[in-house]
């Protein structure tokens, strides 16, 4: 911490800013310790799923399934997470159950059919954004 000299050339104590300073860093620490978990407690099943669904919120709004369709739809951003959503569900299932498997690949068969909807020029079936992984979507 910085010292100030005084009037005779001697040095005080921190300054009232530095103090401030420390205590608004210590109290920021202290909020990031408290809310986040260590990666060691998190279940495989919650990673792959928080993942999955992360990837199909972004495909979504790429897609043009958001608030603003008119500025947020990128197609070519939509093609690379859906091809990573469906990478994700294909290598994922069989480690993460057919319960949570199950919706994320109506998530991603909805975002897939979306794409298709909105492409000015569609793939052919069986070529569109993750059908790689999945098979056809019609």
């Amino acid at each position: 911490m910085d010292t100030i000299r005084d009037d005779e050339g001697g040095t005080s104590g921190p300054t009232n800013e530095d103090a401030e300073r420390h205590a608004r860093w210590e109290a920021q620490e202290e909020a990031a310790a408290s809310a986040s978990r260590d990666i060691a407690d998190v279940p495989a099943v919650e990673v792959i799923t928080t993942t999955a669904v992360h990837l199909l919120s972004a495909a979504a709004v790429k897609v043009g399934l958001a608030d603003d369709p008119a500025t947020q739809t990128d197609l070519d951003e939509a093609r690379k997470l859906i091809n990573a959503l469906a990478g994700l569900i294909t290598a994922g299932a069989p480690e993460i159950s057919d319960m949570h498997a199950r919706s994320l690949r109506d998530g991603l068969r909805s975002v897939q059919l979306a794409f298709r909807e909105a492409s000015v020029i569609p793939d052919p079936i069986g070529q569109g954004p993750g059908e790689k992984w999945t098979g056809p979507v019609t």
